[in-house]
């Protein structure tokens, strides 16, 4: 999958995802109030910290959102049921809006990396130490700030590239068939 973030003239962002199965969708954000998109955030944060089933995996997996817009590709007959499969598998949806709110609330305000802040988030999710060590933080905080002052300089699209093994799990690819 890649990921392309465009300028919109009205003061948003707009996603250009091309997925690997040949289908193409816009995704638009309503992120006008931030400087850096919030959906770039979430492609920062998902990626550095490998959070294969957020937003962004379970779009690579087959998943639609009622923000996209497919605008090449032939639609899949089962696209709806297969969407809905995936998402209700995700766990990593959740993690990854309350982790990346705080990356992007930490490039937005230009505070200090939130270590502390992520783990936080975390312990509302989860009970289980948080997984996400001190360096995995440390690089989606700098990365967000980066592409965050690439795009607010340039009008040019941010082009992001999304690594093939950071896709969430269709379940029923994964069952085994019995007779």
């Amino acid at each position: 999958m890649h990921l392309t973030f465009q300028h919109d003239p009205r003061g948003e962002s707009l996603t250009l995802i091309r997925r690997a199965d040949g289908a193409v969708f816009t995704l638009t954000s309503y992120s006008r109030k931030w400087r850096v998109p919030h959906d770039l955030s979430h492609a920062v944060t998902e990626r550095e910290l490998g959070i294969a089933d957020g937003i962004f995996g379970v779009i690579a997996a087959g998943a639609v959102f009622s923000t996209m817009t497919q605008i090449e590709g032939k639609p899949r007959y089962d696209a709806k049921i297969r969407s809905d499969r995936i998402l209700k598998a995700a766990k990593g949806v959740g993690v990854s809006e309350a982790i990346a709110a705080v990356i992007h609330e930490a490039v937005e305000k230009r505070l200090p990396t939130p270590y502390a802040q992520v783990r936080e988030s975390w312990g509302v999710i989860s009970q289980d130490p948080c997984p996400y060590r001190d360096e995995h933080i440390e690089r989606a905080t700098t990365t967000l700030r980066e592409l965050g002052e690439q795009w607010s300089t340039s009008p040019d699209p941010l082009e992001f590239p999304w690594p093939p093994k950071l896709r969430a799990t269709d379940p029923k690819t994964t069952r085994l068939r019995t007779r």
